[in-house]
């Protein structure tokens, strides 16, 4: 997944807030909950739905960052660095979803920044660490990644890692912006855990969201050639590897359907290839019928 070298990157979007600060503990609010605290939560025999706790959100506190604006410029940059590529990615997926806003004459898609961490951050959601894994906050619209997580997915659950299995993730992120945006995250309510959970379908869309942005990346201006086939199985590994079934057989040595929040990995791996294959935001639409 090579960048066009000339384009132009805007790293307003991301926030690299670097190391972040000891003590606190996870207070989510009123959303989606990190892969690895759902891991966390498996092992250790606690509900994943606990993790949220809408009663404590709030704005998360001013920090300084690392600028990312000297270091990523163009799409050169991207090619080059991990954070910049992370930048790159960020801004094909909002200028993706800004455009299917405008062609729908939707409000306006408004924009969600990235925020790199390392260890503890604070969010609007409250405080949280490293061992969440990438999440979306929908009190302060932002989206936070350790990059870590990507060597601890490989290390400990098998995938293969690679640049897009990075991408499918920041993509499924963004796939919750867009679904706070269109308040469909309200449809979830109590309906935390089980195969057929609102939950689930809330994760499989943001999948299927993921999907629809990798079929019009190049449409974006930002890559210079479609992606390969290589790139959509590093997509497809990444979200097998995440899957609940696949968790907990690692974890806990059995399945257990009532204690899904994501689903299972080949409803992952289906919805982001529906996704993929239509290119059609109007064809994710998990909340009907059969997932």
């Amino acid at each position: 997944m090579d960048f066009r070298e000339d384009v132009d990157l805007d790293a307003s979007q991301v926030e690299d807030r670097g190391s972040g600060f000891p003590g606190g503990g996870l207070m989510l609010g009123g959303g989606i909950i990190g892969i690895v605290a759902v891991i966390g939560a498996l092992l250790l025999g606690v509900n994943p739905a606990s993790l949220f706790s809408g009663d404590d959100a709030r704005p998360a506190p001013p920090r300084q960052g690392t600028a990312l604006n000297e270091q990523c410029r163009k799409g050169s940059d991207a090619n080059q660095s991990e954070k910049c590529r992370v930048v790159g990615v960020v801004n094909s997926i909002q200028h993706y979803w800004q455009g299917v806003f405008a062609e729908r004459g939707k409000h306006p898609y408004s924009t969600a920044r990235t925020v790199l961490f390392s260890g503890q951050v604070s969010t609007g959601c409250g405080q949280a660490g490293s061992a969440v894994g990438p999440f979306y906050c929908p009190a302060d619209r932002r989206a936070y990644f350790d990059l870590g997580f990507f060597d601890e997915l490989e290390r400990r659950f098998g995938a293969k890692g690679g640049p897009f299995a990075q991408a499918y993730v920041i993509a499924h992120e963004y796939g919750h912006h867009v679904q706070n945006l269109l308040g469909n995250m309200s449809r979830v309510g109590r309906d935390r855990e089980g195969a057929d959970s609102a939950s689930v379908r809330l994760e499989l869309q943001a999948d299927c969201y993921a999907g629809v942005w990798a079929k019009n990346a190049l449409d974006t201006g930002f890559y210079d050639k479609p992606f390969t086939d290589n790139d959509i199985r590093e997509a497809l590994d990444a979200a097998a590897a995440v899957g609940d079934d696949r968790i907990q057989e690692r974890t806990q040595g059995r399945v257990d359907p009532e204690g899904w929040t994501h689903g299972s990995s080949q409803q992952r791996m289906t919805w982001f290839t529906t996704g993929y294959a239509t290119g059609s935001p109007a064809r994710c639409d998990t909340f009907s019928g059969g997932i």
